[in-house]
């Protein structure tokens, strides 16, 4: 079975690149997120699919505004590319074929023919849960053993937010008018589904926040889930009270609260002298992470989503 799914993977991705239609290019990445999410389900990891679900409405969601803008001003084809049908078949369907099929080559060409060393990862879980603490040897190692990455993935999602709100046409920091994502509120089936998702949503984002130093989850994961609880509420109620100047000052008071923490556990060993402190590190920092994110993606949300579809 998870051969079958692996394969049914790789032909979404081939039918992303081939697609030459916007429509099309949407619903197979949707297809493609959707395998993603089941192939990671299948492979064990939970916390990974859900995160993977809520990055794929979220994104799908974004491409449809973006969609629905861009062909609200674009409306005739020019002269031009009708003149050039040939070139732009050639830069659809066989140039992104070429790639594809040069990728799935060199995949297969660098697959090892020999063992492979595995003595890092057999240090790593040797010694992750004296050295970091915890139980959950992914969480041991992102905030541990490879912080300064975790460091800057952050700090990639602080900039990609802070890139949006400058690039947004929506210069205010809060509304006064109703904005509602055009859900009928009399879809009672849709309405009544979105409440019951909700709490669930919040429940499993913090659950997953504060348990992942022992089970599957983290921050990432987490804020994701915590993301997608804000865009359930987008879709069935009206924003008016969000405030983006507060959100955004808090992310950034919380991407400095996670490099503090970061200097005096890690760079100052604050971790190896005080031992009883580490899972308490473990759940303060996921807890950081995870409002970072959730702050991060909510952000991008409300901007482009909410406001720039009104």
């Amino acid at each position: 079975m998870i051969y079958a799914m692996l394969s049914l993977w790789i032909i979404s991705a081939i039918m992303v690149v081939r697609a030459s239609k916007i429509v099309q290019i949407i619903i197979y990445l949707g297809i493609f997120s959707a395998l993603c999410a089941v192939c990671f389900m299948m492979f064990g990891a939970p916390d990974v699919a859900m995160a993977e679900a809520a990055v794929s409405s979220f994104s799908t969601i974004f491409l449809i505004i973006c969609f629905e803008k861009y062909f609200s001003l674009v409306k005739h084809e020019t002269e031009e590319s009708k003149k050039n049908k040939l070139a732009l078949t050639l830069k659809s369907h066989v140039l992104p074929l070429c790639f594809t099929l040069f990728l799935i080559a060199l995949f297969v060409l660098s697959i090892p023919d020999i063992a492979v060393n595995t003595n890092v990862k057999d240090k790593y879980l040797e010694g992750f849960m004296d050295v970091v603490g915890g139980e959950n040897a992914v969480t041991a190692i992102y905030l541990g053993y490879r912080m300064y990455d975790t460091l800057f993935e952050a700090l990639m999602l602080l900039v990609s937010v802070v890139g949006v709100a400058h690039m947004s046409w929506y210069c205010y920091t809060e509304t006064t008018d109703k904005q509602i994502s055009g859900v009928s509120k009399s879809d009672k089936v849709a309405v009544y589904t979105i409440r019951l998702v909700c709490p669930a949503m919040l429940l499993f984002g913090i659950y997953i926040i504060l348990n992942g130093h022992l089970t599957p989850g983290g921050g990432f994961q987490g804020g994701v889930a915590l993301a997608a609880f804000f865009i359930c509420r987008y879709l069935i109620y009206n924003i008016s009270d969000i405030r983006f100047g507060t959100i955004m000052v808090m992310e950034k008071l919380t991407y400095a609260g996670i490099i503090i923490l970061a200097a005096l556990f890690i760079t100052q060993g604050l971790h190896a002298h005080f031992p009883e402190m580490r899972s308490a590190y473990l759940m303060l920092m996921n807890t950081l992470l995870g409002m970072k994110v959730a702050f991060g993606f909510t952000i991008i949300l409300y901007r482009y989503v909410a406001f720039e579809r009104m």
